[in-house]
């Protein structure tokens, strides 16, 4: 019998027996592999979950009762609870799920969450205005041992056990982040474990919490009864569970960091589907050249923030680089400070983020690095107008970085210009410099600079006359191709690759008056705020006509990329049109 059919709301589970609320658990993970297996997701963190989110609806009454899920990795089972199992099981609904929690999507769902360590402020606030309305139901946060690192988690943690009334925060510990755990938390985790709950050194009990500790936290039984004592307690309490990542499906449990997410696969060979593999990449590039680097100079360093496998720093890599490789876990903001101080201290880090994950930095961009104007490097990876979902958008890091003092933001628009400024950046000892990792790998097409020490100068890659393209980084191969297309229309323009993002040529640029009418920008983020809103302010009292192409400054959720360059007119025909009206 296939119980998840009848399943249309939490509600429909409570008259489930034991053995059925299991056969329930089985066809939930059928559906997350499905899911993952044609369109790619997050496999290890929602198999983990599935008896927890089962136990939770089966006790707890949603929406009434609020459940707050920490990153969104382990929704999956909870989006089947609530209505959606169709965007699991049917191919032609997967699109119309997002991967995250989504309240448009359902009641059931409270906040579009995608980054980590925010479950327990959030929950923290849904309590806090049930209490001053005096209104009356339980308060939920899941959040995973992994995300305890990040500093808001702490943050939320500590309001929390001085909340004074109902919330429960249930630490799923599958003793794993995206990757392993790093930080000194995880020493309590695992004592905590192997007593069963009971040492006395407690950091949750040590805050004000009443502590709960579940080893079988995949049993379905057990999570039920310790769920329903809990129900309605009138005091913030932390129920630890520990759990299996990955759960059900074995390739997942044996190699848990290469399951935690997966492009499309086979589910009974566990291979990618071959249209997703090969090809040159930046992560592969990256970490050879940083490899090598170290080699050579035991100075350097590499940090990341709990996310190597995204940046191509895999477990062999990272074992090559011994203790040259430094994972902080999930905890960006330490990681940009630790850079700052250990430049400071002679060493030349190279801190690796994702475009949407440095937006957490930006106090420690300013004030720990760029004030104190040390040398470090930073890496923005995933950067750039993408399909992705709303929470992982990579569109926002120039106008958040560029305008930092100090800070000398490079836009390299090859593979060899990349590692010339990669290089470049580890051995000066002027500034912090960050560079933004380009997408598609492309060979240069002219002579590659290895100084930029010689800030804001760019670089004339054609000589033209009458109109100036001006492509930053990622879009110096849409420069060319808007240049040949102009020629169509018997315009010779100039190309330009700009290399730096945080600063102006205005010698190059006072001399593009002399017999250019018109400057064009193109570059792969938002407007507002801008490498072009800096070429337009520059030609503001002069006659020069400006023409910027970006994207616009919103939210986009999965939405294709040639849709979004078809609205922000980013392809050579339409551009043309642009630069014709306006010549």
């Amino acid at each position: 019998m296939n119980y998840l059919d009848k399943i249309n709301s939490p509600q429909d589970i409570k008259s489930l027996n034991a053995q059925e609320l299991k056969q329930l658990a089985t066809e939930i993970r059928e559906g997350i592999l499905n899911r993952d297996s044609k369109i790619g997701g997050h496999v290890g963190p929602n198999l983990g979950i599935v008896e927890a989110t089962i136990a939770w609806h089966y006790v707890f009454d949603s929406p009434k009762d609020k459940l707050v899920f920490d990153v969104s990795h382990q929704s999956y089972p909870h989006k089947m609870l609530t209505g959606r199992k169709n965007g699991f099981f049917n191919d032609d609904e997967m699109a119309k799920i997002s991967g995250y929690t989504a309240p448009l999507e359902s009641e059931h769902d409270f906040f579009v969450v995608g980054h980590t360590s925010t479950s327990v402020s959030l929950a923290c606030g849904l309590a806090k205005a049930r209490d001053i309305k005096g209104e009356h139901h339980n308060v939920t946060a899941v959040i995973g041992d992994g995300s305890l690192s990040g500093g808001e988690a702490l943050e939320g943690l500590s309001n929390a056990a001085v909340l004074g009334s109902n919330i429960l925060i249930i630490i799923n510990d599958n003793e794993m982040s995206i990757a392993e755990n790093h930080g000194g938390i995880y020493n309590n985790l695992r004592l905590l474990r192997e007593t069963n709950g009971q040492a006395e050194c407690n950091m949750f009990k040590a805050m004000g919490f009443e502590y709960h500790y579940l080893n079988e936290g995949n049993s379905i039984e057990k999570l039920i009864e310790i769920m329903t004592k809990l129900k309605n307690n009138n005091r913030p309490t932390v129920l630890h569970i520990h759990t299996l990542k990955g759960k059900g499906y074995k390739l997942a449990e044996e190699h848990k960091e290469m399951w935690h997410w997966s492009l499309p696969f086979d589910i009974a060979s566990g291979k990618i589907n071959p249209q997703f593999c090969g090809g040159e990449n930046y992560n592969d590039i990256t970490a050879e050249f940083l490899i090598d680097k170290v080699s050579k100079d035991k100075n350097v360093v590499l940090v990341n923030a709990g996310t190597p496998g995204a940046v191509g720093l895999t477990p062999e890599r990272r074992q090559k680089l011994g203790q040259n490789f430094v994972d902080v876990g999930i905890a960006e903001e330490h990681a940009v400070a630790m850079s700052s101080a250990l430049a400071k201290g002679g060493c030349k880090p190279v801190y690796l983020v994702w475009s949407s994950f440095i937006q957490r930095t930006y106090d420690q961009l300013s004030q720990d690095l760029a004030i104190n104007n040390n040398p470090a490097v930073i890496l923005v990876f995933g950067a750039g107008i993408s399909s992705g979902d709303v929470t992982h958008l990579g569109c926002f890091d120039i106008a958040m970085i560029s305008n930092i003092p100090n800070i000398v933001y490079l836009a390299p628009g090859s593979k060899e210009e990349y590692l010339a400024m990669l290089n470049w950046g580890i051995e000066q000892r002027e500034h912090p410099v960050v560079i933004r990792v380009p997408g598609n790998v492309v060979t240069a097409k002219a002579e590659v600079d290895t100084d930029y020490s010689s800030l804001n100068r760019y670089q004339v890659l054609q000589k033209g006359e009458k109109v100036a393209i001006i492509a930053a980084g990622s879009f110096v191969p849409l420069g060319y191709r808007l240049v040949e297309k102009l020629k169509e229309y018997q315009l010779n323009a100039t190309l330009i690759n700009p290399r730096y993002l945080s600063g102006l040529d205005e010698k190059l640029l006072d001399d593009l008056k002399e017999n250019h009418q018109q400057v064009v920008t193109m570059e792969d983020g938002e407007l507002d705020g801008g490498f072009g809103e800096k070429i337009a302010r520059f030609y503001g009292p002069s006659d020069m006509k400006v023409l910027n192409f970006g994207a616009k400054k919103e939210f986009t959720d999965r939405v294709s990329v040639d849709t979004l360059y078809q609205r922000y007119h980013l392809n050579v025909e339409l551009m043309v049109e642009d630069i014709l009206k306006l010549a």
